[in-house]
């Protein structure tokens, strides 16, 4: 090693790099602080302490004052986006950081950092240092020379490179070190807007400057070029020159090389833990000071004299919260305790030790992503981290495995806790096997943590505990055709990913279960979604019967009206062409018929032909009408006619939907296999499809029960209008009242006009919507819509109040909550940022609504579950779509299905206004809604 080896950090492309690495999966403290910049660089400057051990080191910051090349050309970097927040916010953090670490912080006001770090650095050189410039800044490359590399740090899987003379001149591909100089005047820079000469990129740059040596002499000569590039070297030759200069960094700047001040001695251990702990760097802590963090799991309770572990192997301590760390922790280069249980005595052996435990984790193995459809493979296991057992199963044995188990599931006393536990609720279920005690879904509960992050176990694993999990690619091949499936995979290898699986999940609850708490979010994860499970699990196996006869007959009865929909396009078109191309669309709408002046035009230079595009031209045009009336039938056809059949389970007959507690940050649910929130309703063509859903045999009936206007109830209640809760509590129609105010007249003058812009209006107001907004769906000029949302305001007063106050409360909290608790976070709330601030304060509005009205009828839902349990009915929830319940009720059972359902529903949560159900029967769902 060198006797003196000084590093330099150029700190905001550091700060730069750290923020957006982590922008997708932001790093939120308690304090509601995004953190994610700070720990990158701190990571970053660590490792460089650690491994490359400098005797010397410096971080260099750009100020805010104006540089020469500011002076210079004015448009100097003017195209950058402002700074991010984060990022501000970061810089003086990084700053007292830098200083904690008893490094000195390098500015100077009129130059940027690597005017300072090349100063700095030519000088250290001369006095015997080796110098590494760290930045991802390929610009630095001018700079190396003998003793001087250019140090880019590791990033998104590529390692560490050193650049010194020979790597530098070989990537800019050119003769002397200097001409990287003048590579940046030729082909410029886009990220600091320095224009270069147009048409000039780096090929021919290093063509150019093989011939000529420097932009001057290129510029000097100019008689000897050709064609467009004699032209634009002409042209822009100066700009060349300028741009040259733009991009020489200088290294004569006013600053002292201090040797002494840069000599690294060790960090200050008192400053740097009060920073790391207000920061909540709880890893970074014990990573560098070498403390030990608190457990976060409560610790099981042991057996006094009993052996407590399956194999006797020693209990891992388990994390505290992961931060992120250099090295990410795999199945390779972390110790763990995996094993493969496949004998009678291993399985007795666990099911005793299982039996023994407060809690466990268990995950299912199985052939199929479709759980109804699913046929078991192997159960894996985990009640100690790094941990993990997994029982393979054949035909043969399934059976007689599965009832070993059975005790230790249905054990009330022992808590479950699982990944997506639903799935493996249902698959068990499948074969007889039920699943009882608390239980603890790991996805759940990181959804109500952050409901608008991703919430796989991959992702949780790596973000949470820094630990990247086998892939299941690396068993059974990728996605495709050709993918194998688990079951004929060697238990063996099975064994390490099921295990690893189960001790993965088992460490994410140690590390959820604090901060559901912490956030006050407990009551909710405990009351409503953990019990939703076997509600949605039961509603999943109930399944939903469809007539696929009416189907067929619909199927071609719409194929037929889209072929006479097509052929009268083309006529109106005058000739025949592809309407499902956007490209021979916007030809034949834009181009032929010339139905607007000045068409929009997507990025890749075509028409565009969106919904959005076509509904403003239906109403003057009859062929736009007509495709979009072609796109609608088509859809209808493909989505749901002809895919629902394909769907219907060969076990059974019947379809069995997939519900997804989190994917709407809102807290509604979602469904796929089909997506039964999708189907239509608003055309009498989608109501259609509702038919098909029908009783699953003649001794049954479908019974719709539904909220009315649950989410305007609910505004009303939060906002305590007067005039909306009169409404509601004297059963009037709100809209048409809503109407009334508005336009000032009695409710019997109230026009159909009038009721559909009020129904508008109230709909739009709970989502926030804005006066060219409402202009929009109205089809009505933005000053009459700003003035009909004024007047709702003075008419409505209170509900102005709420949604100001509900504003103001998320601009201090940064999260808004439902009836029930259930929290929306809008960190940009306080942003600069326009755009960002006005959609975070309609979330503000529309969030608490749209959130409560889940919250009641995810308690409706389990309430009703819980008495039809209870009371033992024949009769079957069978679908959840938006504010409404369909249930196959047997006949002997409708009158009281009717009444308990309605009062369940209406009495499921306490509003300032009553809620309101209707509840309609028929022999298939249309006539049952």
């Amino acid at each position: 090693m060198p006797d003196k080896k000084l590093f330099l950090l150029d700190a905001m492309a550091l700060i730069y790099r750290a923020h957006f690495a982590f922008s997708k999966n932001p790093r939120i403290n308690s304090k509601g602080l995004n953190t994610g910049a700070p720990l990158g660089f701190t990571n970053s400057l660590i490792e460089i302490i650690k491994k490359e051990k400098p005797t010397h080191i410096g971080v260099a910051f750009d100020t805010k004052a104006p540089t020469f090349r500011h002076i210079e050309y004015k448009e100097y970097k003017a195209q950058r986006q402002e700074q991010p927040e984060d990022i501000t916010t970061a810089i003086p953090i990084i700053k007292d950081i830098v200083k904690g670490f008893q490094i000195p912080v390098l500015e100077k006001d009129g130059f940027e950092a690597d005017d300072i770090i090349g100063t700095l650095a030519k000088r250290a050189s001369k006095e015997g240092f080796e110098v590494y410039m760290m930045t991802p800044d390929k610009d630095y490359g001018q700079l190396v020379e003998e003793h001087i590399y250019l140090y880019k740090p590791a990033f998104m899987g590529n390692g560490v490179e050193i650049l010194g003379v020979e790597e530098v001149l070989a990537k800019w591909k050119v003769e002397r070190i200097e001409q990287v100089i003048d590579c940046l005047g030729l082909q410029g820079d886009s990220v600091d807007n320095i224009p270069g000469i147009p048409g000039i990129g780096p090929k021919t740059a290093t063509k150019l400057l093989a011939e000529y040596g420097t932009v001057e002499n290129l510029v000097a000569n100019t008689d000897k070029l050709k064609g467009k590039q004699k032209e634009r070297v002409i042209e822009f030759g100066e700009q060349g020159i300028l741009s040259k200069k733009l991009a020489t960094i200088d290294i004569n700047v006013p600053v002292d090389f201090d040797e002494e001040a840069l000599k690294y001695s060790g960090f200050n251990e008192p400053e740097l833990k009060n920073i790391f702990e207000d920061l909540e760097f709880r890893t970074l802590s014990k990573r560098l000071f070498g403390e030990s963090t608190p457990a976060t799991a409560k610790q099981r309770t042991k057996t006094q004299g009993q052996q407590t572990s399956l194999f006797d192997t020693a209990p891992v301590a388990e994390e505290s919260e992961e931060e992120v760390q250099a090295e990410k922790k795999t199945l390779e280069n972390t110790k763990h305790s995996y094993h493969l249980i496949d004998t009678k005595d291993k399985v007795d052996s666990l099911i005793h030790f299982l039996s023994l435990q407060e809690e466990f984790c268990f995950d299912t193995e199985t052939t199929s992503i479709q759980a109804y459809e699913a046929k078991l493979v192997g159960m894996s296991f985990s009640y100690y981290a790094s941990e993990g057992y997994y029982v393979p199963v054949n035909d043969d044995n399934v059976a007689e495995v599965l009832e070993a188990f059975k005790p230790v599931f249905a054990n009330e006393k022992i808590a479950k806790i699982g990944q997506n536990i639903k799935y493996d609720l249902t698959v068990l279920h499948s074969y007889g096997v039920e699943v009882k005690g608390d239980l603890f879904d790991t996805m759940l509960a990181h959804y109500l943590l952050e409901p608008d992050s991703r919430h796989n176990m991959d992702v949780l694993a790596e973000n949470y505990l820094n630990y990247i999990p086998l892939s299941i690619e690396t068993l059974i091949g990728k996605k495709g055709k050709k993918q194998g499936n688990m079951q004929d995979v060697d238990p063996v290898k099975v064994a390490e990913y099921a295990s690893e699986d189960a001790d993965v999940t088992w460490q994410l609850k140690a590390v959820f279960a604090p901060k559901l708490a912490k956030l006050n979010q407990e009551k909710l994860f405990r009351e409503i979604e953990m019990p939703l499970v076997n509600v949605l699990a039961q509603i999943e196996e109930n399944g939903v019967k469809v007539d696929i006869d009416s189907l067929k007959k619909y199927s071609n009865e719409l194929e037929e009206e889209v072929k006479a929909i097509e052929q009268k396009i083309f006529k109106e078109a005058g000739e025949e062409f592809n309407i499902g191309s956007p490209k021979q669309l916007g030809v034949i709408l834009f181009e032929k018929l010339k139905l607007i002046e000045k068409p929009k035009k997507t990025k890749s230079g075509q028409y565009a032909t969106g919904e959005e595009i076509l509904i403003t031209l239906a109403k003057e045009h009859q062929i736009v009408q007509d495709i979009l009336d072609f796109r609608q039938l088509q859809k209808l056809k493909s989505t749901y006619v002809d895919a629902l059949p394909a769907l219907i389970s060969e076990k059974d007959g019947l379809i069995h939907t997939s519900y997804n507690q989190a994917v709407a940050a809102t807290g509604r649910l979602s469904s796929t296999n089909p997506n039964l929130q999708n189907i239509p309703i608003r055309t009498e063509r989608g109501r259609e499809i509702r038919k098909a859903f029908v009783a699953r045999d003649e001794n049954y009936v479908i019974m719709a029960a539904d909220y009315s206007q649950v989410e305007l109830r609910i505004m009303a209640s939060f906002s305590r209008d007067e005039h909306m809760i009169e409404a509601f509590k004297e059963k009037k129609d709100i809209h048409a009242a809503t109407a009334a105010r508005i336009n000032k007249v009695p409710l019997e003058e109230v026009s159909p006009e009038m009721r559909r812009k009020a129904k508008t209006a109230n709909f739009g107001i709970i989502y926030g919507i804005s006066a060219f907004g409402l202009s929009q769906r109205l089809n009505i000029p933005r000053k009459e819509a700003g003035e009909l949302i004024d007047t709702y305001f003075q008419e409505f007063p209170s509900v102005k109040e709420y949604m100001d106050w509900v504003i103001n409360f998320a601009r201090e909290q940064e999260y808004v909550e439902t009836i029930m608790g259930r929290r929306r976070y809008l960190r940009d709330i306080n942003s600069r940022n326009f755009t960002q601030r006005g959609f975070a304060e309609r979330n503000a509005i529309n969030a608490p609504i749209q959130g409560s009205a889940a919250d009641v009828i995810k308690k409706a839902m389990i309430d009703i579950h819980q008495w039809m349990q209870k009371e033992k009915l024949r009769s079957k929830m069978i679908m959840q779509v938006h504010d409404e319940l369909v249930f196959d009720v047997h006949k002997d059972e409708l009158e009281i299905m009717q009444s308990q359902v309605k009062k369940l529903m209406e009495n499921a949560v306490k509003l300032g206004v009553p809620l309101e159900v209707e509840v309609g029967v028929g022999n298939n769902w249309l006539e049952a809604h």
